[in-house]
């Protein structure tokens, strides 16, 4: 018969670590701030009225501070209250730390379901637990291929027990069912993928709906009766404008008939006045020029002069003036874009509904881990949803292994294809 395993041995896995939740509120981000200063005691006063007013944040982040005794003294029951009240609000992180609490405590069947959804999620330690189980087959149905795929995947992500585990498994597990767990992992992994994003869909808040609109309401009027006559109503006559008088000149001359020379003065006039004023429409369409207003157009008919004064001498039409052109102010340097010739793998850190959250948590990511130093972030939207994303990879090989690096330090990951 082949052996079993203890799962009790989990007490040995590094259960819960020093990772907190990213802020969303300034107050939860000055307790992360102490928290990671050492000053623990200032970390929880931040945290608890913020956690008792519903912030599911604040609630992981009092968990964990129980969980390890930093600032308060440790308390399981305090730790396990706080979890689960962060996790019914969809907080990821606090369902794996309930689950891997519940199981550590010896509540095994109330855990697993909780381990079972972190372990689809990819979360390395929810997989080592129930790939031992499925191996034993007593918490849940004995499958080894899936009991070797999942120890497998909780090795790759750094899971010095898994490890070891796995290489007890090769000699315990015939050589075809290892195979045939082995060829399950690319599959696998894909589920991990679809699985996170899916929890991180369904934490989001939902998108308000919008207000029905309001029924036209149509006036009710009487049938018309054939035969009957109506008044029309009266006609209302419009008084017509007052004629515009010009104002009198000082000397009323004769009227004359215009010379030659003073007719085609005037139109000379009339010619330079519409190539000005077509040059200026053409230069209003091009960046950094000015033109005038054109003229106000009157609504009423002009009236017509008593007594036209003689046309003007003929003057030589003015020369456009020759403006400078307006100086633009330089625009702010763009923001660094990846050409189409990069790789298209990136690693996703999170989703936020504020876009905020995610430069805090990139912030806070960059002081914990120089694995950042090198990567470049995208704020990636979709919907009200800002996904926080690392980017410059060479291949899915170096997005797997940064994002194994991250989730050994406890932080969410997930590569991803742009």
């Amino acid at each position: 018969m082949m052996p079993s395993f203890r799962t009790a041995a989990l007490l040995a896995l590094p259960l819960i670590g020093v990772s907190l939740a990213a802020p969303a509120l300034a107050d939860v981000k000055d307790g992360v701030d102490a928290w990671q200063a050492g000053n623990y005691q200032a970390a929880v006063a931040e945290w608890r009225p913020l956690a008792i007013a519903g912030d599911a944040d604040a609630q992981f982040n009092l968990g964990q501070a129980y969980k390890l005794g930093r600032g308060v003294p440790t308390d399981l029951g305090q730790a396990e209250a706080w979890y689960r009240r962060a996790a019914k609000q969809g907080h990821l992180q606090a369902e794996d730390n309930l689950g891997l609490v519940l199981f550590t405590a010896n509540r095994r069947e109330e855990a697993m379901p909780y381990i079972t959804r972190s372990a689809e999620r990819g979360e390395p330690r929810a997989q080592y637990v129930l790939g031992t189980a499925l191996f034993n087959g007593d918490l849940a149905p004995q499958d080894l291929p899936r009991a070797y795929a999942l120890t497998k995947r909780a090795s790759d992500a750094g899971l010095g027990i898994a490890s070891a585990r796995l290489a007890q498994l090769d000699n315990l597990i015939p050589l075809d069912q290892r195979q045939r767990g082995l060829a399950m992992l690319p599959e696998i992994e894909k589920s991990e993928q679809r699985a996170r994003l899916a929890a991180v869909n369904a934490s989001a808040p939902p998108a308000p709906k919008p207000a029905p609109a309001s029924p036209v309401k149509v006036a009710s009027l009487p049938p018309s009766i054939p035969g009957t006559s109506y008044t029309p109503p009266p006609v209302i006559a419009t008084p017509a404008p007052a004629p515009v008088r010009p104002a009198p000149g000082p000397i009323r001359s004769v009227e004359v008939p215009p010379s030659p020379a003073a007719s085609a003065a005037t139109a000379a006039a009339i010619e330079a006045t519409t190539d000005a004023a077509t040059a200026a429409a053409a230069a209003a369409t091009e960046p950094g020029t000015t033109y005038s207003a054109p003229p106000e157009s009157a609504d009423a008919p002009a009236a017509k002069p008593a007594d036209p004064a003689p046309p003007p001498p003929a003057k030589p039409a003015p020369k456009p003036v020759q403006k400078d052109p307006v100086k633009v102010a330089q625009a702010p340097a763009p923001v660094r874009v990846h050409s189409g010739a990069a790789s298209p793998w990136r690693a996703q850190l999170g989703a936020f509904g504020v876009e905020a959250n995610a430069r805090n948590l990139w912030k806070a990511l960059e002081k914990k881990s120089s694995a950042l130093a090198a990567r470049q972030p995208y704020l990636v939207k979709s919907g009200k949803l800002t996904r926080l994303q690392a980017g410059g990879f060479a291949n899915k090989g170096e997005a797997d292994s940064f994002c194994a690096a991250m989730r050994k330090d406890g932080q969410a990951c997930l590569v991803v294809d742009k």
